[in-house]
């Protein structure tokens, strides 16, 4: 016989509800933050190089942040790429998950942390042994990926963007 449930079995099973609903969203965020780092890391390789070299070779900004997005692009699809290269797929399948996977949050940090750079006050023409240089770098890059976990955790949910790469190792 079904009787209605008591104030305290209708609180508990709420309380039951909501907690496995902030258990999904604590998931659903730790894997975007951890989408996110793993995207930063191969981001920040291929723009650190790109800052690097066009400061060492006294490029103007705009060469130098062609180089930094150029290289940012192709080791974070690189990075993507190794594990799902190691787990048999082809180069041709492995770079097609890699840029579904990357490209949106690359893009988003790309933009960000190149602004960044171009908006603190002498960032782009400090010299590479300076402390600017690397302060500025390291928060445009922290920035960056601020900016792009918001979108990675949305397309994460919908089974899009750094989810594919995952589906593949």
């Amino acid at each position: 016989m079904n009787t209605p449930l008591n104030t305290q079995e209708l609180t508990m099973k709420d309380h039951l509800h909501h907690n496995h609903h902030h258990i999904k969203e604590q998931s659903l965020n730790r894997v975007a933050w951890m989408a996110t780092i793993h995207c930063l890391s191969g981001c920040a390789i291929g723009e650190i190089a790109g800052m690097a070299i066009g400061t060492v070779l006294g490029w103007s900004n705009a060469v130098t942040i062609a180089l930094a997005i150029t290289l940012a692009f192709l080791s974070g699809y690189l990075l993507t790429m190794l594990p799902i290269l190691r787990a048999g797929y082809d180069y041709k399948a492995a770079m097609s998950i890699a840029f579904t996977a990357d490209t949106a949050s690359i893009t988003i940090m790309e933009i960000v942390d190149n602004l960044v750079m171009l908006i603190i006050p002498g960032a782009m023409d400090a010299a590479l042994d300076s402390l600017l240089f690397w302060s500025s770098l390291a928060v445009a890059l922290m920035i960056a990926g601020i900016a792009a976990f918001p979108v990675n955790r949305w397309l994460i949910a919908r089974g899009r963007g750094h989810a594919l790469a995952h589906a593949h190792h």
